[in-house]
């Protein structure tokens, strides 16, 4: 079989002007792209990618396949396991059927390196297909830059996580500043509020984007009710928060 040439190409929180020369370049290049459709409620996700994709000047022909189900009967690990099973499956019969004449490109959100599975669903492809990664702006630097904050204290520790490990593990230990990550149930609910203060964003980067921050006690319930409302309205919601420590 031949192996293909896959280049995972972030493209940033929403904004197609988080999209770097060099990921334009590259939808330009590619000789096809693969979109996934997320069911309904979510077709403005696709939607988007075919406005980077115009915005980038491609002329590149345009595969979509439907994401899988992950099944929420099976324990955490071995949910995840099969449904990037099922994903690269989809991905190698949407490629075979499309027969492409250059590299398959996919417009990862935020970054492929950073709390994405592409990369450990591409190496699961039979045989390997060699692998470009172009970076893309991420949700930590997009919330970051929405409340104008830095990203770190002066010699401070950051610790990146998901709402999952802070709910069941609480605080993680020696950490100034939390960054979390993949959290649909406001996991900060778990947290003492006390000597916390949190920056929240969800759609970053977008025209839709909602920010919220204050000490944890105050902001919490704001942002569970922003949170809420914003999800219903649009059918999904994509967020992050950043955590740190006050002094006093």
């Amino acid at each position: 079989m031949t192996v293909i040439d896959l280049w995972l190409i972030g493209i940033g929180t929403g904004n197609p002007a988080h999209v770097t020369l060099e990921g334009r370049a590259a939808l330009r290049d590619a000789g096809l792209v693969l979109v996934p459709r997320k069911g309904p409620g979510k077709a403005d996700l696709a939607d988007l990618r075919h406005k980077i994709l115009s915005e980038s000047g491609s002329t590149a022909p345009v595969a979509e396949f439907d994401m899988p189900v992950r099944d929420e009967s099976l324990p955490y690990a071995d949910r995840v396991t099969r449904w990037h099973d099922e994903i690269a499956r989809i991905w190698a019969d949407t490629i075979a059927a499309n027969q492409p004449d250059g590299p398959v490109a996919l417009l990862v959100w935020g970054d492929p390196g950073l709390y994405d599975s592409t990369l450990r669903i591409a190496d699961r492809l039979s045989p390997r297909p060699t692998l470009r990664v172009v970076p893309g702006i991420t949700a930590l630097q997009a919330l970051t830059a929405a409340h104008a904050i830095p990203f770190n204290t002066v010699n401070g520790t950051v610790t990146v996580t998901t709402g999952r490990r802070l709910r069941d593990h609480g605080w993680p230990a020696g950490a100034e500043t939390v960054v979390v990550m993949l959290d649909g149930e406001c996991s900060f609910q778990h947290l003492p509020p006390e000597g916390l203060h949190i920056w929240w964003g969800g759609f970053l980067g977008m025209a839709e984007q909602v920010l919220q921050s204050g000490p944890l006690a105050e902001a919490g319930p704001r942002i569970i009710a922003t949170r809420a409302e914003a999800r219903a309205r649009h059918g999904w919601i994509m967020d992050t928060y950043l955590l740190r420590k006050t002094p006093g």
